[in-house]
């Protein structure tokens, strides 16, 4: 779990990085903050693993102020101002979001600092469990126990083999990221299935346990070349 705080000037900035990190399950965030100073404070008294940091703001400039830090911390920098990308690179910023940013792009900079950090700790990124956020509770799931993933509009279902649906806000996209490439295949915009769990495939309709879905044929060969294998 990476444990993150946020400093912004703005109230509402804190608030749309508040409620994207509740939706990603490998980040705890465990505070926020508009003082520069008391944010300074915390970071220089506990272990942060990630920083959320505004550029544009009064007082110290962001980029200047993470350089003033005593500890070691992974930045993200978080601004409205474009022109400050290169020199937030110069300091090593894992990634730089332009404001206003979507949920994607968050999770993408979450995912590449999540990345960074086990392979700093020499853990391997791949597992065998998929962990996520849903109903305000953490789950685990073993990738062998979810037959398919449905799209719900801005939501996914995550179909289990004991007939359960767990709904969590995400987007088909952003979970397959968390799927082994191999065991996983999106077959249309609204299902991803467990490969091993396909029965039959049928023109345009696929069978997985006793469930059948449509399948597009822009994913129909990918299907039929992986199940082959």
């Amino acid at each position: 779990m990476i444990k993150a705080i946020a400093l912004d000037d703005e109230p509402l900035a804190l608030e749309v990085i508040m409620a994207y990190c509740e939706q990603i399950e490998c980040v705890d965030l465990i505070h926020t903050f508009t003082s520069q100073e008391k944010a300074i404070k915390y970071l220089n008294k506990f272990d942060v693993d990630l920083l959320f940091l505004d550029i544009h703001m009064p007082k110290l400039n962001g980029i200047d102020l993470y350089k003033s830090l005593k500890h070691n911390v992974k930045v993200v920098f978080t601004t409205a101002y474009s022109n400050y990308a290169v020199e937030g690179f110069n300091v090593n910023a894992s990634d730089y979001l332009l404001k206003p940013f979507s949920f994607d792009r968050f999770f993408e900079a979450t995912e590449k600092v999540n990345k960074e950090i086990k392979l700093e700790k020499n853990e391997p990124l791949n597992h065998s469990n998929l962990a996520i956020r849903a109903d305000y509770k953490l789950y685990n799931i073993a990738f062998e126990d979810i037959v398919l993933i449905e799209a719900l509009d801005d939501y996914i279902g995550i179909h289990l083999q004991n007939k359960t649906k767990i709904v969590a806000r995400y987007t088909m996209k952003n979970i397959l990221k968390k799927l082994p490439e191999l065991e996983f295949q999106r077959v249309h915009r609204s299902y991803i299935v467990a490969l091993k769990k396909v029965k039959t495939i049928y023109k345009d309709t696929l069978e997985i346990e006793a469930v059948k879905i449509p399948i597009s044929a822009t994913y129909k060969d990918e299907v039929v070349k992986k199940l082959r294998v």
